[in-house]
């Protein structure tokens, strides 16, 4: 009996991308289901009643939530082909160090800078610059966060990449200007990597999302 995988989303979700990327790498056929997150549907809520959020992962009937945790899943489930965590315990360590380091501060430093103003704002600007550089010296000189190969950094990392047009037009910096080493390394995963290039929105596409989003938040 085929597996039955089904995918809970939304287009504009990093953390959805991440389960979309790892689905792709390991060739992984399943349903998507595009959730309008301001009306959620009662499958969602029946599949992850605690947090009520995007992406889940519903594999033959069983649910798996938060997105960092259906990578690795997804990793373990079909092991046979383009494994994404290391198989050495202290590197596959090190991965998910860094993959909680992402989610505990990209997104939410972000968000402090977009919705501040005066010296709140550029506090969070310079906590943004500095995570990208911390994030920058992780990936060293190697290809991959994964050294030779792409993996769970990567894959947990790549989706926040069409974000960065967004992040510099509120942050009123360049990305390649004060990262060219990140930089270098987005450009590499989207000519390399076909999961990447067909999962990634466009990025000017993600900035119309934000600015919309922003006028309904504020009435404008």
């Amino acid at each position: 009996m085929a597996d039955e995988v089904v995918l809970l989303d939304t287009w504009v979700s990093m953390f959805g991308m991440r389960a979309r990327i790892a689905l792709a790498e390991k060739g992984v056929k399943y349903e998507y289901k595009e959730e309008n997150l301001r009306d959620k549907s009662s499958l969602l809520l029946q599949m992850n009643p605690v947090h009520k959020k995007i992406p889940v992962l519903i594999h033959n009937g069983k649910p798996v939530c938060e997105s960092a945790i259906i990578v690795q899943y997804i990793d373990e489930v079909w092991k046979d082909k383009a494994p994404l965590l290391p198989s050495d315990p202290y590197e596959r360590a090190q991965a998910r160090f860094w993959v909680n380091f992402i989610d505990e501060k990209v997104y939410e430093t972000w968000r402090r800078m977009w919705l501040s103003k005066g010296e709140e704002y550029e506090a969070a600007k310079k906590e943004v610059l500095d995570i990208m550089k911390l994030l920058e010296g992780a990936l060293g000189d190697k290809p991959f966060y994964g050294g030779d190969t792409f993996g769970f950094v990567d894959v947990c990392w790549i989706p926040f990449s069409c974000w960065f047009y967004t992040f510099e037009a509120y942050g009123h910096f360049k990305m390649e200007a004060e990262c060219p080493t990140l930089i270098g390394w987005v450009k590499r995963c989207l000519e390399t990597k076909d999961s990447v290039s067909k999962t990634l929105p466009d990025e000017k596409k993600v900035y119309e999302y934000i600015v919309a989003l922003e006028k309904v938040m504020t009435g404008a």
